[in-house]
Formats: C-alpha cells, sequence, structure tokens
C-alpha cells in the first residue's frame, strides 16, 4: 500500500520540475531570449534599472539609461537622476556611451548636489533645468562626435568630497520621427569606477568672454580672454567651445616664451561635444592660456552683448585636463580680456572661420534659444543662492566660552594638537611696547628675564577648562606657535630671534634652536624677529615666516637643515611687491601649498612648498589694508579663516573672515557680539568646525561656531527646527569651484515641452504585463489540483499505517513524508520566489526579477564570454611627461 504514495510523490517531483523549467525559461531561459531583451528597444524596460556592478574590490560600473522614454515631440529635453553609489570618494575613468545618432541627438551627464527632481525622468527643457544647485558638465556626447575618452590613470573625483552626490543625465531627442515604431528609448552612459585614488585627477578650465559688443553688420568682432598660469602643471585632453548663433570659431592656445601653441579649435555650430585636445601641449606656472571666439554682426540691426537672453552671445572656451592628485583642482576660470598687444601674435588660423554643412547648421538650430537662455541663467541663479548661503549660515560667538578664566596675557599664538585640544600661547606679565626693541631690533628688556608664568596652555575646546600648562622661565616675547604629529610645540620668540622646538610633556625641554638668541640677522642662520612656523606633517619640513624686518619665508628640513627661502610673489611678474610683515602662516597638506598673512600689505599669498613658487593671492577691500592671521581647512575643497588687524589707513571693523580657497570668495564674516576684538592676532580652526581667535589686546580667546543658528523648514508640512553643524556650512558654503561657478557652465536644455505622456506608457507597461501574469496562474492552479489527490493518498496511507502498528512517527527523516514534504516546500516555493531564483544567476537581483546588469548590454552575457579585463585595476603607467 505504501508504494502508491511514493509512486505519486516521484511523479509529483518530475511535473514540479518541468513546471519550474516552463517557470524559469520565458525569463531567463536560453542565450538567445536573453538577447532578444537586450537588442529589442520595445522591452528595454526590463535593464533601465540602473546597477553597481562590481568587477573587484575596487572597481565598479555603473550604467545610467533613461527608463524607457518616448519623447512627446522633437527638441524635447528629457533629465533622470541617478546618485553616486558611494558615501566614499570614487574616481570615473572611463565613460561608454549606450546611444544611436538615430536617436539620439546629443547628451550630456552633470555633476551636482542637488537634482531638480529624483523621480524616474523629467522634462528639463522647461524651466526646471536639471539641479537645484550648479550642475558640472563632465560628459558630453553628440551626434557624429567622438566619445571624450580620459587618459589612463585619470578619473573624474564625485563622491564624499567632490561636491559631487548625483549625476543627472540629459538627453537631446532631436527628431521625433525616430519613434515612429513607438519604441522606448533606454540611451544613456556606462561609467567604469573605481575607489582606488587615482594618480592624476581630471578638471575642467572655463575661458569665458564678459565685455565683448558685437556691432550690427559688422563682419568680423573677436572675443579675447587670457590669463597668466599661475597653478601646478595641468594637461589638456578635451576641448569644448560654445557660443550663440553668431560665432564661427572659437580657438584656445598656451602661450610660452610668446610662442602660440593650438590646444583646440572648432565651430561653435557643430555638436557641442568634447573633441581630443592637441596631446603635446602642457601648461606650466607662468604659461599663458589665451582663447579668442570669432563673432560676426551681419543679418542683426542692433548691438549684440554677451549676456543671458536669446538676443545675446556667448563666448565659452573650455579645457578638460588632468594634474597630480596632489594639487588637484577641479575647476578653474579666467575671464580676464586679453590685450591687444599679446593678441597681435595670434595665429591666423583663430580668424578664419570654420565650414559649417546646412545639415549640422539645422541641427544644431534644434537646441533653441532656451539653450541658451539656460546657459546664462545659471550665473543670475549663483549670486541668489549665495545671498541665500550668507543669510543661512554664520558663525557666532560661544559667549560662554570658557567656563572659567584662563588668566591669560597677551595672546600671540594659537594652534591644535593631535587630540584637537586647543594650544595657547601667550606672554603671561610680558608686554610688547614701543620701548621693548632698539632701532636695530634688539630687545631692550633681557633684565625683566624670561617669563614665569606657564605661557603654553592645553585647553578643552569645548568647556575650556585647562588641561595642561607648560613653558615657564623659557620665552621673552612669545609670538606664534604649531604643532607636528609627535605634538611637539614649534614657537617663535621675537625678543629671542629664534624658533624653538619645544617638547609637549610638561618638561619645557628644547628639543631643536634655529637661530642666535637675541642676535637679530638676515643669513641662513638667523632670523629678525621670526612670526609664525608651518609644519608639512608628512616631511617633517618646516616653514617660517621672517618677519618684522626680514621679508622673506624660509624653509628647513625636519632636522633644521636649511633648504631655501623666498620672498612676495605675484601675478604681474613687471610688479612685485615685496612683503611687508610676513605674519602668520598656514601649511595646506591636502595641496601642498605654503599660505602666509601679509600684514600691512592687506593681502593672502601661497606658494607651492616644494619650490615656492607663487600660486595666488587673495586680497579683498573688506580686510581695510591688514591681514593679521590665517588658518586653513582641508573641508570642501579648501576654506582659508583670517583676521584683519587695525590700519592707520582705515577705520576698518576688526572682524574674521571666511574664504573659499578656489573662488576666493568671502563666505562669511564674523566677530564677537559683547565685546569688540582690540587685536586679533591669531586663529584656528577645529575640525568640527570651531573657530577660535586669540585677541592680544583683550588678552583673550573667543569662540565661534554655527551650533546656534536655526531656520524653520516644512518638510511634507510638517515644520522641523533644523540646527546647522559647521560640517553643513562647509558643504553648503564652501562649494568646489566648478559648482560655485558652474554659473558659467551650462545646464543643457531647450524649448519648453509638454510633459510626456507618463500614463500611456504606464498603461502601455501594464497592459504588458497582464500576459505574464495571466501565464503564471494556469500553471498554479494545475499544481494545486495536483497536490489534493497527492494529500488524499498520504492521509489514508498514514490512517493504514496506524491501523496495523498503532504508531506512525512523525520524524522529518528523509524517507519520511514529513521529510519528502519538506523538501517540496523548499525547492517549489523556492522556485516561484522569482526575487530569489534570480538572485542566484549571474547578472540578476533580487531587487526585481526583471532588473538585469547591462554593463556590455551589447554583447552575449554568458561565462565563457568574460573577459580578464573585468578584473583589471583601472590603473597604468603615468601619462608620459610632454616636453613642451
Amino acid at each position: 500500500m505504501m508504494r502508491v504514495p511514493v509512486f505519486c510523490v516521484v511523479v509529483l517531483l518530475f511535473i514540479c520540475h518541468s513546471h519550474s523549467l516552463e517557470i524559469q525559461n520565458p525569463a531567463y531561459g536560453s542565450k538567445r531570449s536573453r538577447e532578444n531583451v537586450l537588442s529589442d528597444p520595445s522591452d528595454c524596460m526590463s535593464r533601465t534599472k540602473q546597477q553597481q556592478v562590481f568587477t573587484n574590490s575596487h572597481n565598479f560600473s555603473v550604467d545610467i539609461r533613461m527608463p524607457g522614454v518616448v519623447p512627446s515631440g522633437s527638441d524635447t529635453y528629457l533629465c533622470m537622476a541617478y546618485p553616486v553609489p558611494t558615501s566614499q570618494d570614487a574616481y570615473i575613468v572611463d565613460f561608454i556611451p549606450q546611444a544611436s545618432m538615430d536617436t539620439v541627438h546629443h547628451m550630456l551627464l552633470f555633476g551636482c548636489q542637488t537634482p531638480v527632481s529624483t523621480s524616474s525622468y523629467w522634462d528639463c527643457g522647461s524651466v526646471q533645468g536639471t539641479c537645484e544647485d550648479e550642475a558640472s558638465i563632465i560628459y558630453a556626447w553628440a551626434r557624429n562626435a567622438s566619445p571624450t575618452k580620459l587618459p589612463r590613470d585619470v578619473g573624474f573625483k564625485v563622491g564624499r568630497n567632490s561636491g559631487m552626490s548625483y549625476f543627472v543625465l540629459q538627453i537631446h531627442y532631436g527628431d521625433v520621427s525616430a519613434f515612429r515604431d513607438h519604441h522606448r528609448d533606454c540611451s544613456g552612459v556606462a561609467l567604469r569606477m573605481t575607489s582606488k585614488p587615482q594618480p592624476f585627477i581630471a578638471g575642467i578650465y572655463l575661458l569665458m568672454a564678459m565685455d565683448t559688443v558685437i556691432l550690427p553688420g559688422k563682419r568680423v568682432t573677436n572675443a579675447d580672454i587670457a590669463c597668466d598660469y599661475t597653478s601646478y602643471p595641468i594637461y589638456p585632453f578635451a576641448f569644448r567651445t560654445h557660443t550663440h548663433h553668431l560665432g564661427k570659431v572659437v580657438s584656445g592656445y598656451r602661450i610660452r616664451d610668446g610662442k602660440w601653441s593650438l590646444i583646440g579649435r572648432q565651430s561653435p555650430q557643430l555638436p557641442q561635444a568634447f573633441y581630443p585636445a592637441n596631446k603635446e601641449v602642457n601648461v606650466k606656472y607662468g604659461d599663458t592660456i589665451a582663447a579668442r571666439c570669432l563673432f560676426t554682426g551681419e543679418g542683426r540691426t542692433s548691438k549684440t552683448y554677451i549676456g543671458g537672453t536669446s538676443d545675446d552671445e556667448m563666448c565659452n572656451f573650455y579645457i578638460m585636463y588632468y594634474m597630480d592628485s596632489k594639487h588637484a583642482i577641479p575647476y578653474m576660470n579666467c575671464m580676464e580680456t586679453g590685450s591687444k598687444e599679446l593678441f597681435q601674435h595670434i595665429p591666423d588660423e583663430a580668424n578664419a572661420p570654420i565650414a559649417v554643412s546646412p545639415g549640422d547648421m539645422n541641427s544644431m538650430m534644434h537646441m533653441g534659444s532656451s539653450a541658451d537662455h539656460h546657459e546664462n541663467k545659471s550665473l543670475l541663479d549663483t549670486n541668489k543662492a549665495q545671498q541665500v548661503l550668507d543669510q543661512d549660515f554664520h558663525l557666532e560667538q560661544v559667549s560662554a566660552w570658557p567656563q572659567s578664566s584662563l588668566q591669560l596675557g597677551q595672546v600671540s599664538g594659537l594652534a591644535l594638537d593631535t587630540d584637537s585640544n586647543l594650544v595657547i600661547f601667550h606672554r603671561g606679565d610680558h608686554h610688547w611696547g614701543a620701548d621693548s626693541f632698539n632701532s636695530k631690533a634688539r630687545y631692550l628688556q633681557r633684565s625683566l628675564g624670561p617669563i614665569q608664568q606657564s605661557t603654553i596652555l592645553v585647553v578643552d575646546p569645548d568647556k575650556g577648562n585647562i588641561l595642561k600648562a607648560s613653558g615657564r622661565n623659557m620665552f621673552y616675547l612669545p609670538h606664534g606657535i604649531t604643532t607636528d604629529k609627535e605634538n611637539n610645540y614649534w614657537v617663535t620668540d621675537v625678543a629671542l630671534h629664534q624658533v624653538l622646538k619645544v617638547s609637549s610633556d610638561g618638561s619645557d625641554r628644547t628639543l631643536l634652536a634655529l637661530g642666535e638668541a637675541f642676535t637679530p640677522g638676515s643669513d641662513s642662520s638667523h632670523f629678525c624677529q621670526p612670526t609664525d612656523v608651518a609644519v608639512d606633517i608628512e616631511t617633517g619640513n618646516i616653514f617660517v615666516s621672517d618677519g618684522y624686518c626680514n621679508a622673506r619665508i624660509l624653509k628647513f628640513s625636519a632636522d633644521g637643515k636649511y633648504l631655501s627661502e623666498w620672498g612676495a610673489g605675484s601675478s604681474d611678474r613687471r610688479r612685485r611687491i615685496p612683503f611687508r610683515i610676513p605674519h602668520s602662516l598656514v601649511f595646506l597638506p591636502n595641496k601642498q601649498e605654503v599660505c602666509v598673512a601679509d600684514r600691512e600689505n592687506g593681502r593672502i599669498q601661497c606658494f607651492i612648498a616644494e619650490t615656492g613658487e607663487f600660486v595666488k593671492e587673495v586680497k579683498k577691500e573688506e580686510f581695510e589694508g591688514e591681514v593679521f592671521a590665517i588658518t586653513y581647512s582641508p573641508a570642501g575643497n579648501g576654506l582659508i579663516f583670517a583676521v584683519n588687524g587695525d590700519s592707520p589707513y582705515y577705520s576698518a571693523p576688526l572682524r574674521g573672515f571666511v574664504i573659499d580657497y578656489l573662488t576666493k570668495d568671502i563666505l562669511d564674516t564674523f566677530n564677537p557680539e559683547k565685546k569688540e576684538f582690540k587685536m586679533p592676532h591669531d586663529i584656528a580652526v577645529t575640525k568640527d568646525g570651531s573657530v577660535f581667535v586669540g585677541d592680544a589686546g583683550n588678552k583673550s580667546v573667543f569662540k565661534f561656531t554655527t551650533e546656534k543658528l536655526h531656520h524653520s523648514v516644512k518638510k511634507g508640512g510638517i515644520e522641523v527646527q533644523e540646527l546647522e553643524e559647521m560640517d553643513m556650512f562647509v558643504q553648503t558654503k564652501a562649494m568646489p569651484e566648478h559648482k560655485k561657478t558652474a554659473a558659467i557652465q551650462e545646464k543643457q536644455s531647450v524649448a519648453q515641452q509638454p510633459q510626456p505622456q507618463v500614463e500611456a506608457e504606464e498603461k502601455k507597461i501594464n497592459s504588458a504585463a497582464k500576459p505574464i501574469r495571466e501565464q503564471g496562474v494556469l500553471p498554479a492552479i494545475i499544481t494545486t489540483l495536483l497536490l489534493i489527490p497527492l494529500l488524499l493518498v498520504i492521509t489514508v496511507g498514514v490512517f493504514i499505517c496506524w491501523k496495523k502498528n498503532n504508531r506512525c512517527e512523525v520524524k522529518t527523516e528523509p524517507s519520511s513524508v514529513g521529510g519528502i514534504l519538506g523538501k517540496i516546500r523548499g525547492k517549489a516555493v523556492g522556485s516561484l520566489n522569482l526575487g530569489n531564483f534570480f538572485a542566484s544567476h549571474k547578472g540578476y537581483s533580487r531587487q526585481g526579477f526583471d532588473q538585469l546588469s547591462t554593463e556590455g548590454s551589447d554583447q552575449e552575457r554568458n561565462d565563457e564570454d568574460s573577459s580578464d579585463s573585468e578584473n583589471e585595476e583601472y590603473s597604468a603607467v603615468p601619462p608620459p611627461q610632454s616636453s613642451s
């Protein structure tokens, strides 16, 4: 009798197995079926859910595709946003376009912090645009234009510290007749990315004319831009041009020793993609970068200006470059009008228009006036955004800090130790007065002896209580202080004319002394009232600003060996103004630069730490003639914190400044609420964004944070009080230059179009899904009907067994009925769980059984076709250094 249920069970297993194959084949099945899914445009919905596909622990690819769209008409611009798939830094090392010129006119990929929408897709040819903040273009593809190729070991930095947390794909569908067959489009771009830091970082340099006037009827008008290059070497590898309808040709050059070398030249009436640049050209410190846009005023009856409407013009020349990652600057720009004398020598090719065929001209006309409007509109948006930021974020004094008096003398220096504690350097009962030095800078008050109080205090930055005190009977007139990675103190004493390395263990040991005590001088072994010290944490090299009677910066090795020195720099080499009291130094670890507060010149200058080459100058009217101290935070793309001081020529308010390193813009100013600054002498900033200012006049230290600033927002109709931390201040206000000045980049979008018929598409999707559901109902009914007689047979068998033996062990042994049912249950239910089923097969995930990785979607996805290149790291030998 037991043979009957066993036989039935075997029959049932065979049926279920056959049924599982029937379920499997339509969705997974053969190579041919997979091939059809990838090649049939009407089925592209099955692969438009963007995936992050890993090839090894470092490398992954991201496929960004339109989700099966049907443009509503010609010249439709559609956008979709995709989050950068990591919270860490990542690098785009290759772009693989997945588009056909028969369908797509052009596509752009932007990076930004806040896209206009995170929904499926939206019409970005309207006023919506691409991003709420400034969008940075990082890739362009157009009809008949070769895709942008990054050199080996070069990557665009995205993710945590880049200011780009979203990609926005924008596609321009030119001629809607390509959709007569009613297929859905899944065009896009595949990004090959790596989390492995790249030796070289890609960036954009924009040359842009601002004040050109094109006269009506005039055959030729030139817009000339030129700037001296004052940073680390860059290596152009692609370029892009942009004007409106009057532009005939745009050319970009590097000028070195009077020789003009072409970077790139193109008609802006051709597809405005990035084209390969002249590989023989690099740009280094001392070169000049120049560009010319050639316009015609023929056909116009009034003057044409540079501006933000379709009746205005633009002159943009973009250079896509790479540079060493240690010094990477993701965005730079030049807006200075080139001199007539310089452009007298421009090559003749810059004055020769490039012929454009009528077909190309017509295709460019599809871009319409709205695109021009959006390209310029962002300039106004940036100014408005900056006003909002200035209102929302502001450093304010923490009036309750310190909680108890610190009993300070003239506070001359501030630093932070490796534990993020505040280190205060003060003068105790000594004062620097008019009778402290003679005319030869020799100290006149040696008879007072050294300061008997503890001149170095380590203070809790949160409460202000003293944690440690040292520096008794060592100093006469303390000035600057900094710390190294071993927490040693590096200090300057203007009375001693020395730089001292002092232990921080409380023993007050002098570990190294530079200069001769009480002996001023100007050679490599003497100082004259040195003001400050900066330390390169990695190499141990130290930099000394010297000082009140010398005008130089000196560089020493960690053991005190003299290495080099330099004076003030200038972007105009014909007019170099010497330092007038280099008063404060800071080392920029992420840029390998040293910046100095040139006090009496009211400016900040930065230099390459290795060579002393001048990089940049920040000089603002708001400084009112004097900058006393500076410090630096690497947050975002760099923030400089500064304080000014009293000037005999100005009646300026004394205050602190937060300055964007890249744009040189003042992001915030701050000052105490109750007690005014008297002589703010040094400044320090913690990792959490708290700012401390030491005031020699008030003999006190002030603390500033953004923790007090609240504002209300509404999310989902609920009002929420937000506490703005300094981290948000850094992320929002100190936007990288390629974002803040992306005002002058394009948000490529065009004439307003009605939204695509989303509802109609949804109906199509739903109707297409019905046959699939209907196909699954009938097999399920058959399976259920088969199970009923089986259960009856098993029940009868169990009853007979019990009657004969008066027992029947209910155990889940492999031979028992329960065990067999357990196996059937695990197999049958598991096979019907398509998410789990497909997750076990290559190319699928549990996130949806129709979600298929589209990496290499034009190829068949089987194991035997996979290549070793998928497991290679995206690295290579450094690009060859050009001799030019």
